[in-house]
């Protein structure tokens, strides 16, 4: 599992660099369902003027488009930075079975720094989350987008 781990978490960090060269924060995301890639996204809320436009959002949406159905519950959806509390949310409503994400979001996490919303026993669904897959290269490019910007 930790080899297919790492080669989608490289999918996602090659989403982020997408985001990156648009000027936007570097994030970015796949969903696999059945050993295939069927929703892609990177942050695009400035381009797209729309507060919802992070990489996880798109992500779930082209995947379920994909699938046909708003459920889904075969989908690992993989992600270079800990999902925030909206993204959680959405990733508990789509009954996605397992979450892969490379970085802790240490001000807004809404998966393990912050809160821990993916897999609450409040909810009538609980998600998997592994953490810090390919960590050191997630971190290291969001450093270096915000160390440009300074």
């Amino acid at each position: 599992m930790a080899v297919d781990d790492d080669r989608y978490m490289r999918e996602a960090l090659e989403e982020a660099a997408k985001a990156e060269a648009a000027g936007e924060v570097p994030v970015g995301a796949v969903v696999v369902q059945a050993g295939r890639i069927t929703g892609r996204g990177h942050n695009a809320p400035i381009a797209r003027n729309d507060p919802t436009a992070h990489a996880e959002i798109l992500a779930l949406r082209q995947a379920a488009e994909a699938a046909g159905n708003y459920r889904l519950e075969d989908a690992t959806l993989y992600v270079t930075l800990e999902p925030c509390v909206m993204c959680a949310g959405a990733l508990v409503a789509a009954r996605v079975r397992r979450l892969v994400f490379g970085a802790r979001d240490l001000r807004f996490g809404g998966v393990r720094s912050k809160f821990r919303l993916a897999d609450s026993e409040l909810l009538n669904h609980r998600v998997e989350v592994v953490e810090g897959i390919l960590g050191a290269e997630c971190t290291a490019l969001l450093q270096r987008f915000f160390e440009a910007r300074r």
